[in-house]
């Protein structure tokens, strides 16, 4: 017979499914390689199942982790060329799994609705987008001529903006999930915030309402401008970039210059 035969009360020999009984009344052995003979006390199969199950533990759930965070960086990629080329609004999960070159049931594995990619997808490009700006905004910049100040903070923005086009389509499109738009709110407040703040060491004579008018239109041109270089690539793309420079050097630079004339401007004698 296949199942284990019981001759004596407490001797028991395994074969076949690993089945023990004795006096302990029946103890069962499960999940051990081979034909796993229980000779000694109760609980010495489950005590070997156990050890090699901890023992594996650590590595199988890493693997399946790994696995699993590639695939979804493969669906966030192909999302973010579908929503590039088709939009969020006629963008589909079908669309999706097809770029990514999988079934639409492994997409479900993962995310269970259009909505929820877009928000890991814009969570992922928001986070790189508060580096950026972080990198562009640094304090050592404050201390450039005006045109170098522009080259060192547009330069990383609009890099970045080109890089990852995906991210124009979750920040400004229609009909995108509320978190997003929220998210991307908080961001715009403190990158105005940044830009005022380097307003006013450009200008620290110029009144607060003033200088959030002028951190609004730069916003403004700066956006319009980068809209028209994401349209073009190459040689054009560079020349676009060059003058939404100018156009920015030339809006700023009649107001830094008075300011500097302001600052240098001997003060009256005292009693005047």
């Amino acid at each position: 017979m296949s199942e284990a035969r019981t001759e004596h009360t407490g001797g028991t020999e395994a074969t076949g499914d690993a089945r023990t009984t004795g006096a302990a009344g029946g103890a069962r052995a499960t999940g051990v390689t081979g034909d796993a003979r229980a000779t000694g006390p109760t609980g010495a199969a489950e005590d070997t199942a156990a050890t090699t199950d901890s023992a594996a533990a650590p590595t199988r759930p890493r693997r399946r982790q790994a696995r699993g965070e590639a695939r979804i960086a493969q669906l966030l990629k192909a999302a973010s060329r579908v929503f590039c080329t088709s939009g969020y609004t006629a963008a589909s999960t079908n669309a999706i799994a097809r770029e990514a070159g999988v079934s639409p049931g492994t997409l479900y594995q993962f995310f269970p609705n259009k909505e929820a990619i877009a928000v890991e997808l814009g969570d992922q490009l928001l986070s790189r987008w508060r580096e950026t700006y972080g990198a562009a905004f640094l304090p050592g910049h404050l201390e450039l001529p005006l045109d170098r100040m522009l080259d060192a903070t547009l330069d990383p923005l609009i890099e970045f903006n080109c890089e990852n086009p995906a991210f124009t389509v979750l920040m400004h499109g229609s009909e995108i999930p509320g978190l997003i738009t929220q998210e991307h709110d908080a961001v715009h407040t403190t990158m105005l915030t940044r830009v005022e703040t380097i307003l006013t060491d450009y200008l620290p004579s110029t009144p607060p309402a003033e200088i959030t008018r002028v951190a609004m239109m730069i916003f403004i041109l700066f956006k319009a401008g980068l809209d028209v270089i994401m349209a073009h690539e190459g040689d054009e793309r560079e020349a676009y970039i060059k003058e939404l420079k100018t156009v920015l050097f030339r809006y700023l630079e009649p107001m830094v210059c008075d300011a500097t004339a302001l600052a240098a401007r001997p003060a009256p004698p005292i009693g005047r």
